[in-house]
């Protein structure tokens, strides 16, 4: 037993002396590259339509906005042509390309001032974005990265 302890004792030590790496995709470009996030969402079954017309017309024009200040240099909006299990189930993916890691990790300045111009009618905007996040069941963010080789 002391021989086991002290082997298990011994390749703690070792390990905890020798650094981990990371599984998975390497991190992202430098501040100056851009950065691409997945934003996926499973909505309520039945709801997809009614989902799909509140992003387009309540979230949808801000990100157009978005791009054009050039905070953003691209959305790319995606459904699957099949369907798959429950538990790995989405309706929506909706690809977006950020100047750089600090525009896309940090709060945008100008977007409350954004909102308000693209919808005056503040209290009608804030129902249907209510509405459009009761009818997800599911939604997460995905940072990629792109790690095709350069072509030779």
């Amino acid at each position: 037993m002391r021989k086991v302890l002290l082997a298990l004792l011994v390749a703690f030590a070792v390990l905890s002396a020798t650094p981990l790496k990371a599984q998975g995709a390497p991190p992202q470009g430098g501040a100056d590259k851009p950065y691409t996030v997945e934003y996926y969402y499973k909505v309520q079954w039945g709801h997809q339509a009614e989902f799909l017309s509140l992003f387009l017309k309540n979230h949808y024009p801000l990100l157009q906005k978005i791009v054009a200040t050039g905070r953003m240099t691209g959305v790319k909006i995606e459904a699957p042509a099949y369907h798959t299990t429950e538990d790995g189930r989405w309706d929506y993916r909706v690809t977006i390309t950020f100047k750089n890691s600090t525009v896309a990790t940090t709060a945008n300045p100008d977007e409350a001032a954004q909102i308000t111009e693209l919808w005056p009618d503040q209290e009608t905007y804030k129902k249907e974005e209510q509405r459009r996040f009761e009818i997800l069941a599911a939604h997460w963010d995905l940072p990629v990265t792109d790690i095709t080789p350069a072509k030779k």
